[in-house]
């Protein structure tokens, strides 16, 4: 076809987890539109706001297409080869001199979204042998693979809301008409919550704030940040109290599950009700609830994660599942069945296997919380951190205590990001080299078909040609891994096959070996026969090729129970894991009862909004327009105590840092609680974000503190953070 001509192409936008489809019309290399798949089954046309800025990243006279490095205080264009060759050296180098964890990495959320950077990036990584490794994990999701390490054998055998077919659905710290989902993989989630209340069910949102998930839902309840862990364990003992348990089918999995009733009893609801803002009366009705429900799922998300206790929560939110009888059951926690199936070939999670080296802060898969990456650059010794490796990802503005990070940031003696934008963590690199955007290469959901609400596959194909000097994420890392290995004198034979293979490969050898291929290996064989198994069904010997010749996505079914065989310990049981997780209860009766009793401060959370994802996008004209987003939110009763009006400057402090923000006053949030967004703050000199410049907004996590951990975990604090205001004269 000429290139004249317009064509279509059915592709995924990657820009969250919802995997929707897209129908993007180009003609030649020129992107017409972006609109909803309709024949895409998971999907079925829906798409939200931001799919629209995929064509925004393409056409951005802002991002890189080559790589640079820095002279003085400018960008100069060099080689692919001479940029390869610099980085491995001075990596190789300071190695060299200062060791092998002179060296640091840090992973942002975009590799997770990216084909080749999750199976091919590791081979770089792993090249380095540096044990100073971070990522967005410990501000976002740690406590749910620590949690699923421990009960079911794999860090990533993450139970997923069965939301098509529940008929109450309780959300603990989540948003996802704002977030489309984060570990539950779900397009169009407000017609999926409005369905459930079309059947007849209940959707109820537990949250300091009124968000547009609360708006939607039967019944909303505000709760004290940071307190929910307290809610769950009184939710446990009405459970006991009142014999509402119900674990007659999960028992042979956990049998020690009633013991559960020990570590509860002393937490009544008229116990914790003022501490949790939450009536009694209430808590005993939620639980109720729940139970006289045919089938019942408690989703608990980012705000209920990023907090003090944020792993002892998610390990409740998980034990009030498998009581209730909601685990593996259909309209509960369900596991997934992908079409590509990591898990079996990949690592299970290590807790704790070596520590950080300033705070003794301990390290889960191979990687050190991030809360910890400043002191490690800032204290001098053995293991100080010299260099850093940053993967698509934006630390300045997105971990705890910014400020310090940047000035480590600042000290270092070399860094090298692969991006496409200088942000304002790039801005520190001596080296940037740029991968092509998600339309420019091929895209299969390697990690969210893992977290999906149904189980589908689709291969994507690039959407539109590069030229020959723009490379992919993969070819980037791979030519890195190959350079390392061998400055280091070490076997690079096995980087001709890989260069062969290519991601898809390795995609294709999962498919056919996965629960729905002919090669299906003996893990998948245990498993029950799915419904679209059927001799002579599309899903029927998944390949490739099967998948490139259905450009729109195949449908595998509805999600099934799959116990004992989703579980990875070798005796096929949930390991509840009683003196890990009940030992924090400890520190949980220290913070809330046996201190002296005394006015509760103002804490600070976050929230976010649909067209925001993370800290990027805010350089899409179209994601940033209309009202300042970027306002501190807060209660007509707290403006009246501060005497803050609405549009009123003040200024925000906490132990770490401040800042000066627009008020907002409103109802939708609770009493003695202020939110600000996260992500904004593009006001730092250097950075390349014309658009960006001109909203930058301010950042939540000057005031996150680095000191403030979930002592289980390692992942940060980020709501519940207290903090003291100042209306600006």
């Amino acid at each position: 076809m000429s290139n004249t001509e317009q064509q279509l192409h059915y592709s995924t936008c990657t820009l969250c987890e919802a995997m929707c489809g897209i129908e993007v019309a180009t003609k030649g290399r020129q992107i017409l539109s972006i609109k909803g798949d309709k024949d895409n089954p998971f999907s079925q046309g829906h798409i939200c706001p931001k799919a629209s800025a995929l064509k925004d990243l393409y056409d951005d006279p802002d991002r890189l297409k080559r790589p640079v490095k820095r002279v003085g205080d400018n960008w100069q264009e060099i080689t692919w080869e001479d940029a390869f060759d610099l980085v491995a050296n001075k990596l190789h180098g300071i190695q060299q001199e200062h060791g092998e964890d002179g060296v640091g990495v840090y992973l942002g959320n975009p590799n997770a979204h990216n084909m080749g950077a999750i199976l091919f990036g590791p081979y770089f990584y792993r090249s380095l042998k540096t044990h100073n490794r971070y990522s967005a994990t410990s501000v976002d999701q740690l406590p749910h693979h620590i949690i699923s390490r421990r009960l079911f054998g794999h860090m990533s055998q993450i139970p997923i809301p069965d939301i098509d077919h529940t008929q109450h659905f309780m959300i603990i710290g989540g948003n996802p008409l704002a977030s489309n989902g984060s570990i539950m993989t779900v397009p169009n989630v407000k017609k999926r919550l409005k369905g459930i209340q079309k059947r007849g069910g209940k959707v109820v949102v537990i949250d300091p704030k009124r968000s547009e998930t609360a708006d939607l839902s039967c019944e909303h309840h505000f709760i004290r940040p940071s307190s929910d862990v307290l809610l769950l364990l009184a939710m446990l003992h009405v459970l006991f109290e009142k014999q509402l348990y119900n674990v007659e089918a999960l028992l042979p999995y956990a049998e020690d599950i009633m013991e559960v009733e020990h570590y509860v009893r002393n937490f009544s609801p008229e116990k914790v009700s003022e501490k949790t803002g939450i009536q009694a009366s209430q808590i005993i009705q939620l639980v109720t609830d729940f139970c006289e429900a045919e089938s019942a799922v408690c989703y608990g998300r980012m705000g209920a994660s990023v907090q003090a206790f944020g792993t002892l929560t998610q390990y409740l939110i998980m034990l009030f599942n498998i009581l209730t009888g909601n685990i593996d059951k259909r309209g509960g926690m369900m596991f997934t069945q992908p079409a590509a199936d990591t898990l079996p070939v990949a690592g299970k999670g290590s807790l704790g296997t070596f520590t950080s080296r300033v705070r003794g802060l301990p390290a889960f898969a191979g990687e050190y919380p991030v809360a910890c990456l400043a002191e490690e650059i800032l204290t001098p010794g053995e293991g100080q951190i010299k260099a850093m490796v940053i993967g698509a990802g934006n630390p300045v503005v997105t971990t705890p205590n910014a400020e310090q990070l940047d000035k480590a940031f600042a000290q270092l003696d070399f860094m090298v990001a692969v991006d496409f934008y200088i942000t304002e963590t790039s801005r520190h690199a001596d080296v940037i080299l740029p991968p092509v955007t998600a339309l420019e290469r091929d895209h299969y959901d390697i990690v969210f078909h893992n977290f999906a609400v149904r189980n589908f596959a689709k291969y994507s194909e690039a959407v539109v040609d590069t030229d020959a000097d723009q490379l992919a994420d993969w070819q980037i890392y791979l030519s890195l891994a190959e350079r390392i290995d061998k400055l280091n004198g070490r076997s690079t034979a096995h980087y001709a096959a890989l260069w062969s293979k290519q991601p898809k490969g390795v995609v294709d050898d999962l498919l056919q070996t996965g629960l729905y291929g002919d090669k299906r290996g003996a893990f998948q064989d245990g498993v029950n026969d799915r419904d679209t198994e059927k001799e002579g069904s599309t899903a029927h010997g998944l390949t490739l090729e099967k998948l490139k010749a259905n450009p729109h996505g195949i449908d595998l079914g509805p999600l099934q129970p799959s116990l004992p065989f989703a579980l990875f310990h070798e005796n096929k049981k949930i390991n509840l894991d009683f003196d890990y997780f009940m030992a924090d209860i400890d520190r949980v009766n220290a913070h809330f009862f046996d201190k002296q009793s005394h006015a509760q401060p103002l804490v600070l959370i976050g929230r976010r909004h649909i067209k925001t994802n993370n800290s990027w996008l805010h350089n899409s004209p179209r994601m940033v327009k209309g009202n300042n987003r970027c306002t501190m939110q807060l209660h007509p009763d707290d403006g009246v105590k501060y005497g803050i009006e609405n549009g009123d400057e003040v200024k925000v402090k906490s132990r770490v840092g401040e800042l000066t923000i627009e008020a907002e006053i409103t109802d939708a949030i609770m009493p003695g609680v202020v939110s600000i967004p996260h992500g904004w703050g593009h006001n730092k000199k250097g950075i390349k974000l014309s658009v960006a410049s001109q909203h930058p907004g301010v950042n939540t996590n000057i005031l996150t503190d680095h000191m403030q951990v979930d002592e289980l975990s390692g992942n940060a604090v980020l709501n519940g953070v207290p903090v003291e205001l100042e209306k600006v004269s």
